[in-house]
């Protein structure tokens, strides 16, 4: 895989604890962050905290009320085998076995993995688009300005490229820049235009990137396309929510009508 970040965000440099003499700040930030993730798939858990870098008696307590979860010792402590269990959700979304008969079900089947382990992003320092999802998708960037619809497709093609030996820089650059993607498409020739695609849905493919037009050379969002029916497609997106937004806060399954929204198709082909 081109795009290795997220083995940073699985990895804790020392162990944890309140007053503890080797406590790391980003270690604890690091924490407090899938705590707080934790504690949205599981709201009754008692793990939501501050993320504030500041390992106190809040982050001992919802520590504990994690280890509680998880039925094991309740020491408030966070070694590397703790953190791997408060982390499992990345692992799985980037390493766990993903099977596919072609490029085109493997870029499904790993974007399907990602979306089931509720990758979302947080607010850090009163910033958005932070957390160790984001970071993982953005090549350690984070913060309000980097939209990240770019980097999750990103990521979930080369993951999907990669079982099969294949480079996905070979088809489109390293970009957060869905405008980048726009561009290459159309030099490449491999960009269908929503007007083409509206007339002649055949060429909208499973495994192929939407991009949501704005004007001519201009495109504000992106994400996997993983059916077409109808006038409809249904994909799986990063940084959106229920409405569809450019700037939303989660991987998200959403149906979009390509008869009605101006969406180009980035065809995967040429890399199948």
């Amino acid at each position: 895989m081109q795009k290795t970040f997220y083995q940073k965000e699985l990895l804790i440099k020392a162990t944890q604890q309140r007053r503890g003499v080797n406590n790391n700040k980003k270690d604890i930030e690091k924490i407090q962050s899938w705590l707080s993730l934790f504690s949205m798939q599981n709201p009754s858990s008692g793990t939501a905290t501050g993320i504030d870098g500041d390992f106190g008696p809040a982050t001992e307590r919802a520590v504990m009320n994690f280890q509680k979860t998880k039925s094991i010792s309740q020491t408030g402590i966070v070694n590397q085998a703790l953190f791997d269990l408060l982390a499992s959700p990345m692992k799985k979304a980037f390493t766990g076995t993903i099977s596919g008969n072609n490029l085109r079900e493997l870029v499904i089947n790993v974007a399907k993995n990602h979306l089931m382990n509720n990758p979302f992003e947080l607010v850090i320092k009163q910033q958005s688009n932070s957390g160790p999802w984001v970071r993982s998708y953005m090549d350690g960037h984070e913060g309000t300005p980097w939209f990240w619809c770019m980097g999750f497709v990103q990521a979930i093609v080369d993951q999907a490229a990669s079982i099969q030996g294949k480079n996905f820089k070979n088809l489109m650059p390293l970009t957060y820049s869905c405008d980048t993607v726009g561009t290459t498409g159309l030099q490449k020739n491999i960009l269908t235009r929503f007007q083409v695609a509206r007339n002649n849905p055949a060429l909208i493919k499973p495994g192929d990137i939407f991009l949501l037009q704005k004007s001519l050379n201009d495109w504000t969002h992106t994400g996997i396309v993983i059916a077409v029916t109808g006038d409809v497609i249904e994909t799986i997106e990063g940084n959106t929510n229920g409405a569809g937004s450019s700037n939303g806060n989660a991987v998200v399954n959403r149906i979009r009508n390509f008869k009605q929204a101006k969406l180009d198709f980035f065809s995967i082909q040429s890399l199948v």
